[in-house]
């Protein structure tokens, strides 16, 4: 059969006759036994404990037969080796396909009896034996994780999507050693965890023979296959390959060299800070039009989001350093999560905020002219603020009963949040002894599994802090607390004292045990002053010398984290003056708190949209100001009224398009135009942004391609302009790349000015197949919401809320969140909020997970609908 004979390159043979056939045989196989006990459908956590104590030595050997075409079905084969401490408990694999897609089952050659349940296949006691067994498994590979396309496809099998297509142990800590032969169309070219051993051709086909992997986890194991090109080049006497679909000559050109050097300097700063060298045998990426994620860390074979790395002519700051951030993040996780692996995925979060917090530390080399602590302050803190401030917060770690809910534990509080912790407990361990710990927990852990707990005790012993109690508070419970200074004054109202209290808004009496430095502004200059909030009150003393007090920040440094509320005088400082502060760390703070202050009540946002206003005509720091341009599009969108809206948007578009004409930098000038493009309003500057889409306007120093030009064609098209079908149609007549095109077309009925197009197209989303690409998907549903058209889209809420589930179960990890955000985004009405509250309210069993990211996604949705209407 497909995929047991090295010498067989037929092309797979249709499903429904395979399926038919094996059906038969398969029943009367699995009807000869039935095991004693239920399985309950994805893998329990006691499961895993009982399969880690029977198992070990695993090894898989694993063949697909790829098609040319996405339409047919991928035979597959596995041959299963591993050791069992006792044979007496039936064996549970992993496989969550019907019976149908299993072809053959035997152990050490024998066909065996075995029963599906839930998703697993049980295999009988007495067909095992203790020490070494084999198990072979011919089948059919679930589709949903292997991504295909026309012409190319690639593996995602995180957290626990790889028995959704082969047969396997579907848990982090059974890691094994990975062979792997893919056959496929001789023009294809492939990537996997391991180097290349062989390739034969014959007949249009051709058989790849991979080298075994060190041990991974399942979710790690990878392989891409299609029409790619391939870049090669060489760093430091390693060796690095780049595979791409990008048709774009200038493109590649432009982004190439810098693409390969930023993964070299961040694999020599991580050996040199780790101490071992890079822990697998090759490096390859992948560059994916429109991937799910901005990176996939797969050992040997990285995913990437293409345009996340290639990037247009004239990119923004906030691009070249996010790009260097993703290559950071991902090559971090070769150590941190590929060579150490959580035990279980309620600590998924260590990896991804070592990945993080390595990421930010990496990437201050290759940028020396930027200030990395304000990078850091500007990429962490207002995103987990966003999530840490709602009613769907929760704690960094979590307990998880079942693999099936891994999927839920991902978002900004372990990516955002956990790296400011971390961050924390460096600064509380100091850096040397920091660096330590996570030696020893390198080596002593590497190509294995851990917990959090264990890097706990190793960084205890190494420190006199109490860091069981602090992992506690900071890792183990939600949210942020309180802040609040109480100043006293002289008789002469001069301050001589601030009392700084921390409360904790859920009532557990916590303390935040963290240091920052408080920032106080006088009439007579300005000063620094520590802060060390290690019990529920703290004090600060007022030097004389600053004379008359004019604002208190209490996180001035940013080092700080929590909810840090402006006294009353502080608070109108900062609305005059924040602009005047020198000290940009404590600008883009202050920035941050007002940011706290409008959204608890007590700025309001026509005073934020001033501040905006006045801040941008003086602000150079880049970093900010692209930070200030987003606040002043949410607050353009989200908080004010249609009426505010339109009696700004002149000056707004004037301001905007002053700054895209005379910014000092191309970068700068990049980021005010996009603003520019989403924010403008007026007949004159849609006339504008028109003539640019038209090439007869320029912007100095600034180039666009394809994709800019298409984002302004959407832009033009929401808007309803006359000729704005017309626009759409003459710029997919000049999209050249075709999955551009592609996309482009996939957009085009939720820009129609037909609601019943619209209409169509969001009842069609309905059908898993047509949201299998989610980047189009999130992108079309942004121009469905958009806020230009949010009274029409009112209607769709209630049924995207209903379709969350099933988005869940057939979408990948970040899908559910990106699909509530893109839902809610444009939406800012009480009717909006209701209608959300409501479906929360009736469905009091609800999983909770679900639930959660719902409260977070709404969170500016029910803000809004109070400010604006109250």
């Amino acid at each position: 059969m497909t995929g047991t004979s090295k010498t067989d390159y037929r092309v797979p043979v249709n499903r429904s006759t395979q399926a038919l056939f094996f059906t038969v045989i398969l029943l009367l196989n699995v009807c000869q036994w039935a095991p004693e006990f239920e399985v309950l459908p994805g893998v329990s956590q006691q499961l895993a404990q009982d399969r880690s104590a029977q198992i070990s030595n695993l090894h898989y050997q694993l063949r697909f037969s790829l098609p040319e075409t996405d339409s047919q079905p991928i035979p597959g084969h596995v041959r299963i080796s591993l050791e069992l401490h006792s044979s007496n408990q039936p064996l549970v694999l992993d496989f969550r396909q019907p019976v149908e897609s299993i072809q053959s089952v035997s152990v050490a050659g024998q066909k065996t009896n075995f029963q599906i349940q839930n998703g697993h296949i049980i295999l009988p006691p007495n067909s095992l034996k203790e020490g070494e067994n084999t198990i072979e498994i011919g089948f059919l590979a679930g589709d949903a994780p292997l991504n295909r396309r026309d012409g190319y496809l690639y593996t995602l099998f995180v957290p626990d999507r790889a028995s959704e297509t082969f047969p396997c142990f579907d848990q982090p800590d059974l890691k094994g050693r990975f062979r792997l032969q893919l056959e496929m169309p001789d023009s294809w070219q492939a990537t996997a965890n391991a180097q290349l051993k062989s390739s034969q051709s014959r007949q249009a086909r051709k058989l790849l023979t991979f080298a075994e992997t060190p041990p991974i986890s399942t979710y790690l194991f990878s392989f891409a296959a299609g029409v790619f090109q391939v870049e090669e080049a060489e760093r430091s006497g390693r060796s690095m390959r780049m595979f791409h679909r990008e048709t774009d000559p200038g493109r590649l050109e432009r982004n190439r060299k810098t693409i390969f050097d930023l993964h070299e300097s961040a694999l020599a700063w991580l050996e040199e800070y780790t101490g071992i060298d890079y822990p697998f045998p090759k490096l390859d990426f992948v560059l994916v039009p429109d991937f799910q994620f901005g990176g996939m860390e797969h050992p040997g074979s990285i995913l990437y989001r293409a345009s996340s790395l290639l990037l247009g002519p004239s990119p923004t700051q906030s691009q070249m350093l996010g790009r260097a951030s993703v290559i950071s993040h991902e090559t971090a996780h070769m150590w941190f999560g590929n060579l150490v692996t959580m035990k279980w995925f309620d600590d998924v979060w260590t990896k991804e905020v070592f990945a993080n917090f390595m990421a930010a530390k990496i990437v201050n080399p290759s940028f020396p002219e930027i200030d990395h602590e304000l990078r850091f302050l500007l990429s962490h803190y207002p995103s987990a603020y966003a999530v840490d401030r709602t009613e769907g917060t929760h704690p960094i770690r979590r307990e998880l009963e079942n693999m099936g809910e891994a999927a839920q534990l991902y978002g900004a509080i372990i990516y955002q949040k956990a790296p400011i912790v971390m961050r924390q407990l460096e600064t509380l361990v100091g850096t040397d002894t920091f660096r330590e710990g996570i030696r020893q927990y390198l080596n002593r852990f590497q190509f294995s599994n851990s917990t959090w707990s264990q890097l706990v005790d190793i960084l205890d012993q190494l420190s006199t802090e109490d860091l069981k109690t602090w992992s506690k508070t900071w890792v183990e419970k939600a949210g942020r607390p309180k802040v609040v200074p109480q100043i006293s004054r002289r008789t002469d109202g001069i301050v001589h004292s601030i009392s700084v209290s921390q409360s904790d808004p859920s009532g557990m009496e916590r303390n935040w045990n963290q240091q920052m430095e408080s920032l106080l502004i006088g009439e007579s200059g300005q000063q620094s002053i520590p802060l060390y909030l290690s019990s529920l009150s703290s004090e600060l003393l007022v030097p004389d010398t600053l004379g008359q007090l004019q604002c208190v920040l209490l996180n001035g440094s940013g080092m700080g984290y929590g909810l840090f509320e402006l006294d009353a005088s502080s608070r109108g400082f900062l609305l005059s003056d924040l602009p005047k502060i020198g000290n940009h760390i404590a600008r883009a703070v202050a920035w941050i708190t007002l940011w706290d202050e409008m959204l608890e009540g007590r700025v309001t946002p026509d005073d934020m949209l001033k501040l905006a206003q006045q801040s941008l005509a003086a602000e150079h720091d880049e970093l900010i100001a692209q930070h200030v341009l987003g606040y002043l599009q949410t607050i353009f969108w989200r908080f004010l009224s249609e009426q505010d809206r339109q009696s700004v948007s002149q000056d707004l578009e004037r301001l905007l398009w002053g700054r895209v004409r005379q910014s000092l930098s191309k970068s700068l000038r990049s980021a005010y135009f996009r603003a520019y493009r989403s924010m403008v309003l007026t007949p004159e500057g849609i006339t504008r942004l028109k003539s640019v889409w038209e090439k007869r306007t320029t912007i100095p120093g600034v180039t666009f391609e394809e994709a800019d030009f298409m984002a302004m064609a959407y832009e033009i098209a929401v808007r309803d302009v006359p000729d704005s079908w017309q626009v759409l149609e003459t710029q997919l007549g000049r999209i050249q790349n075709l999955e551009r095109k592609a996309q482009f077309e996939f957009v085009l009925p939720a820009l129609s000015s037909q609601v019943e197009k619209r209409d169509d197209f969001f009842r069609s989303l309905a059908q898993p197949e047509n949201r299998r690409r989610e980047q189009w998907v999130l992108r079309a549903l942004n121009y469905l919401h958009h806020p230009l058209r949010a009274g029409q889209s009112l209607k769709y809420i209630q049924p995207s809320l209903e379709m969350l589930e099933e988005i869940r179960d057939t979408g990948d990890i970040f899908f559910p969140k990106a699909w509530l955000d893109a839902t809610f985004r444009g939406h800012r009405s009480r009717q909006a909020g209701d209608t959300v509250r409501r479906f929360v309210q009736e469905r009091p069993n609800y999983p909770s997970h679900l639930r959660e990211k719902i409260l977070q996604s709404a969170d500016l949705l029910f803000r809004a609908s109070r400010i604006v209407h109250p």
